[in-house]
């Protein structure tokens, strides 16, 4: 399972800037279906360079493994990766359930890089916890 954010100001579309984006769609997507598990909504804010409003947003993605946008700045792309989420910025708006539906066959065929380091890691953590559970021992 993966968890996506779309930067979307309809709920329908991704069509916003990361850094002022009003809000982000948030998906939990495995290889057969996408739900959405979270809207974080932000007030409006002008893309004025100041750093200080990517915080919120980055937190606001804790655990996604990919945020898609119409654009994002440098910075951001920086901080995002550091927080272990890939950005992907899209040349036009696109509707998020046909993004959806591609990142669902991406996720059952591979090939794709991000895609398959999310969910190896995904599968590596759940793999130490069952060990943990198990009562690993030395």
């Amino acid at each position: 399972m993966l968890k996506v954010a779309f930067a979307s100001a309809d709920r329908i579309h991704v069509d916003q800037h990361f850094g002022a984006a009003t809000g982000f769609a948030i998906y939990q997507i495995d290889n057969e279906r996408a739900q959405l598990v979270e809207l974080a909504e932000f007030p409006p804010e002008a893309m004025d360079g100041n750093e200080g409003k990517l915080a919120a947003k980055i937190a606001a993605l804790e655990g996604c493994a990919a945020v898609y946008c119409l654009a994002v700045g440098g910075s951001a792309v920086r901080q995002l990766l550091a927080a272990g989420i890939q950005p992907l910025r899209l040349d036009a708006v696109e509707p998020i359930d046909a993004l959806l539906a591609k990142l669902r066959i991406a996720m059952r065929e591979g090939g794709v890089p991000w895609i398959d380091k999310a969910l190896k890691k995904n599968s590596d953590a759940g793999r130490f916890a069952r060990m943990a559970a198990e009562g690993w021992q030395e």
